[in-house]
């Protein structure tokens, strides 16, 4: 009985056919794993769009981040005029101080008492250049009236031919008809008490800035050493040597900058000096080299040098002589800028014309007159840091008036 048993199960396990085999090939379960399964082509394209639609999002999200921090640097540098412009100016004083005091230090004096001793004495002769320049305005104020029947006339005449032209042209366009009264309205001249009272608050930032600048730059001579240090510092090991060498060139760019502003400023003092003595103008040593230092300053640098010698020629001058204080301080101030100037530092900026006149019109903008003075030395190191990031290298060739770095 066993045995049939076992032989039937043999006999089913051998010759039954599994019923599973015999279904429909369609309504089999595919054994396909869904890699091998073949996607349609809308799904592709329809995930295609999806991540271009998200890189564009990722982009403009990216472009606007940037847009957001570039408006909030500048916002911040506008609201921390008075902090950045103070810290600036000391910086370049303390540059200009900085031979002196390794000097010192080369004979064994404590850079410490180095750096008081040449702040004091640069403090010291500021003062008395102010003073010696508040008694020439104040001897030239008490001359002045000497001379005001000889400025009336010459204001009244040259007032005159422009009423006279103003006359004619109006008559040329106009028809004539009949004049109606025009109101005349009267102020009362502002004196200096009301000047200084309306801009108190400005005149008091000036002085508190003025009297920080000193100490920032006692610190900043006494600390060189320990703030280079601790500026390389700031980057990783990877990127230590490549800072160390940027600050490096910076410091650099801004010595030979000051050095050839005071160069070309002697220069042109000395120019201007010696016309303003053939001239016989008063105090002609002083107002050639008021003169000559303000040149330099771009743009308004030739208005601003103008104005000593017309003020101290007014009474004694003629026509030629005005013409040819004009003559020459316009003259100096274009030879200047256009010729000496890039000539003495432009190997050593080696920066895009159109990027420094935009560099100008910005900082001016922003910190006035003071942003003049700056702007150049701001764009020599943004064009220094520029060259030695990958990622700004095309920024540092536009900035640059060549494709060799500074």
């Amino acid at each position: 009985m066993a045995h049939d048993i076992s032989s039937t199960s043999d006999y089913c396990r051998t010759h039954i056919v599994d019923t599973e085999t015999l279904k429909p090939h369609a309504t089999r379960p595919s054994t396909q794993s869904p890699q091998q399964q073949p996607i349609p082509a809308q799904i592709v394209e329809q995930a295609a769009e999806e991540v271009e639609t998200l890189h564009a999002s990722i982009k403009a999200g990216t472009i606007a981040q940037i847009v957001v921090a570039i408006i909030t640097t500048i916002g911040l540098i506008y609201l921390l005029k008075l902090v950045l412009v103070t810290a600036l100016a000391a910086m370049l004083i303390a540059y200009v101080l900085e031979p002196i005091v390794s000097g010192l230090a080369n004979l064994r004096i404590p850079r410490s008492v180095g750096a008081l001793l040449v702040v004091s004495a640069t403090v010291i002769l500021a003062v008395t250049v102010c003073y010696v320049s508040y008694n020439r305005a104040l001897e030239f104020t008490n001359d002045l009236p000497r001379y005001t029947s000889t400025i009336r006339e010459d204001v009244g005449s040259f007032r005159a031919k422009i009423d006279k032209i103003a006359d004619q042209a109006r008559s040329a366009v106009e028809p004539k008809t009949r004049q109606k009264p025009i109101p005349v309205q009267i102020e009362q001249p502002h004196g200096v008490t009301s000047m200084i009272s309306e801009n108190s608050e400005t005149i008091a930032e000036a002085l508190l800035a003025i009297g920080f600048v000193p100490f920032l730059v006692y610190f900043m001579l006494v600390s060189k050493e320990h703030v280079h240090v601790s500026t390389v510092r700031l980057f990783p090991k990877e990127h230590r040597l490549a800072a160390h060498r940027t600050v490096g060139r910076i410091s650099g760019m801004i010595r030979t900058y000051i050095l050839a502003n005071f160069v070309v400023g002697i220069g042109t003092a000395v120019v201007c000096g010696i016309v303003f003595w053939y001239l016989d103008i008063r105090y002609f040593y002083f107002i050639g080299a008021i003169s000559g230092f303000a040149s330099l300053i771009p743009y308004l640098g030739v208005f601003l040098a103008l104005i000593p010698p017309i003020a101290g020629g007014l009474g004694t001058l003629n026509r030629t002589g005005m013409l040819t204080v004009l003559i020459t301080v316009v003259g100096m101030h274009v030879l200047t800028m256009n010729v000496i100037y890039p000539k003495v530092i432009g190997s050593r900026l080696s920066l895009n014309p159109l990027a420094v006149s935009l560099s100008l019109l910005f900082w001016s903008w922003i910190w006035g007159a003071a942003g003049l003075i700056l702007a150049i030395p701001l764009l020599g190191a943004l064009k220094i840091i520029c060259d030695r990031i990958d990622a700004l290298q095309g920024l540092a060739l536009w900035l640059g008036d060549s494709e060799r770095p500074v």
